[in-house]
């Protein structure tokens, strides 16, 4: 696909937009065109040993940011951040010391036998080293609260104080409501993240979270690896979370549940009903939690393309990638996570994508973004919507860049989550006009909107979603697929390395199709709008 773009295809390019969006026209001629090779080669420096897996609080992560910083100077960028290329996120490591802590679940006076990491895990959300608790427990079904589904767990109730065990996921649709918190798709309102959110909100003093494979979409081990032995990452600015924060098993929690003279299962299924009240459960939990906990200072980079036109070079399209990943750990022979394509590939995509914006500005200002810790809950994007560079009701949209196709060009591109704005048929014009279409939607089950850097802007009421690859390979469809498949297998492990026999056609394409459609944006005479009802888009009207 990259090859075509010089001649024919850039002709194709303008005559397509002048239909769709008049105003990026007179700027097609000169559309911007990435090159795979300095892409390839950002890549592979990023994802080699010498920078240790770009881990949080790590030197490899240190030196990421000062490679970023050199490269996005070395293009042409102009500093985001005054005259700097750097934001400070403020960072806290916690790591819960299970030996020195004397916390339990009691019923009925008696601790129950429960032990950490195999029935329950626990840590202090406000990066405190150490709490003295003893907070009665109160179920609240899914510890939700929206008014647009009619829908209040709480009550009334006060709770503060009170350590809030909730269900994950979000009410399952039913015969006579279908669509109640998008039918079969997770809606925010069911992710882990909006559970805290929400306890913090009401003034609790914690929250336990029942884990079940389905509900949560992966098994008890991913919380184990999340949570048991390892430093666990928060933003140390801002407002912090409650006191204590965990999950426990299904099994723990239907024994606890039983201790306190209530049944599981009819609980559950009564939180499926909107008349559901909190259910005080006879339990409490008592004793000391003890963490290890350590600042560290870590680091967005941010380089600007300043626009052209005299009103509008005010406001700002965001390309966005998270440049950091899991770093070193263990003490295997291979202790070294590289993270090549998780996020080696967007970070070098979003250099490539500048080296050539610079070449021509647009209409907009533009602003290549490489945010921290993303891996440790997207930290570093968060930080930045909290004290953003660019005021955001003059940022038109952030296009996001996480994990991209190294496998081959294909047919169609994913933009799961557009379609909520007016993004939506921006992209499907990209598309057509690149020869692409828009893959097929699918149920967004585990809520994949909600777990990238974009989420961050979108909270914000920002227009927002991440590029991703296409299902439908050019060359090969099957054996291209079961490539792709593949990776599930390295996904978070010290096998994400780069291969320089990797094709990084689709990934060049994937990295165009996202600078056609930001250049669209930056020239389009409006910035783009949220869907009529939309609940991120009533965050940027209420502003």
């Amino acid at each position: 696909m990259q090859k075509m773009f010089p001649s024919l295809a850039a002709g194709a390019i303008a005559a397509s937009l002048a239909l769709a969006f008049p105003a990026y026209a007179a700027g097609a001629k000169s559309a911007p065109v990435v090159q795979e090779a300095p892409l390839r080669a950002h890549l592979a420096f990023l994802a080699s040993d010498l920078l240790e897996g770009r881990g949080t609080g790590q030197r490899g992560g240190d030196l990421t940011v000062a490679y970023l910083e050199n490269q996005a100077l070395a293009v042409g960028l102009k500093p985001g951040n005054g005259n700097s290329f750097r934001q400070l996120v403020k960072i806290a490591g916690v790591k819960t010391q299970p030996e020195a802590s004397t916390l339990r679940l009691e019923a009925n006076g008696a601790a129950l036998p429960f032990s950490f990491g195999k029935d329950w895990v626990f840590a202090p959300g406000d990066a405190k080293a150490e709490h003295n608790l003893n907070a009665e427990l109160v179920f609240v079904g899914y510890g939700i609260s929206a008014s647009e589904e009619g829908w209040d767990d709480f009550k009334g109730q006060n709770l503060e104080g009170k350590v809030l065990v909730m269900m994950v996921n979000d009410p399952q649709p039913t015969a006579e409501q279908p669509n109640r918190f998008g039918g079969k798709a997770l809606t925010y309102y069911g992710r882990w993240t909006y559970k805290f959110e929400e306890a913090k909100r009401r003034g609790a003093a914690g929250v336990l979270l029942i884990h079940t494979d389905a509900s949560a979409s992966y098994g008890w081990s991913v919380i184990q690896n999340s949570w048991s032995g390892v430093e666990r990452f928060q933003l140390a600015q801002g407002t912090p979370g409650t006191p204590l924060q965990g999950w426990m098993t299904e099994d723990t929690a239907r024994a606890l549940f039983k201790s306190g003279g209530q049944d599981l299962d009819a609980l559950r299924a009564a939180a499926e009903r909107k008349d559901f009240k909190p259910v005080a459960l006879q339990a409490k939990l008592a004793g000391a939690m003890k963490a290890e906990v350590r600042h560290v200072e870590q680091f967005n980079v941010a380089g600007v393309v300043p626009g052209t036109d005299p009103k509008l070079k005010d406001e700002v399209v965001i390309y966005s990638a998270h440049w950091d990943h899991l770093g070193k750990q263990g003490t295997g022979a291979d202790t070294i996570y590289n993270g090549a394509v998780d996020n080696a590939s967007g970070t070098a995509a979003l250099l490539a994508m500048a080296a050539e914006a610079v070449k021509s500005p647009a209409k907009r200002s533009q602003m290549f973004l490489w945010v921290a810790a993303e891996e440790q809950g997207l930290l570093g994007s968060a930080a930045y919507a909290s004290a953003p560079l660019w005021a955001l009701d003059k940022t038109a949209a952030n296009l996001n860049l996480d994990s991209l196709n190294w496998v081959g060009t294909t047919k169609d591109i994913g933009t799961q989550g557009s379609e909520r704005t007016e993004l939506g048929k921006m992209a499907e014009a990209t598309a057509k006009a690149m020869g692409m279409q828009i893959a097929k939607a699918e149920p967004d089950l585990a809520g994949g909107y909600f777990r990238s850097d974009h989420f961050s802007f979108a909270k914000a009421g920002v227009p927002a979603f991440s590029i991703e690859a296409g299902r439908e390979f050019s060359k090969d469809p099957e054996g291209a697929a079961l490539k792709r498949k593949a990776y599930g297998k390295s996904y978070h492990q010290v096998s994400d390395e780069y291969d320089p026999s990797w094709d990084l056609s689709g990934m060049t394409q994937q990295a165009q199709f996202t600078l056609n459609l930001g250049r669209m944006v930056a020239d389009s005479p409006k910035m783009p709008t949220w869907k009529a009802g939309d609940a991120f888009g009533k965050i940027r009207h209420a502003k």
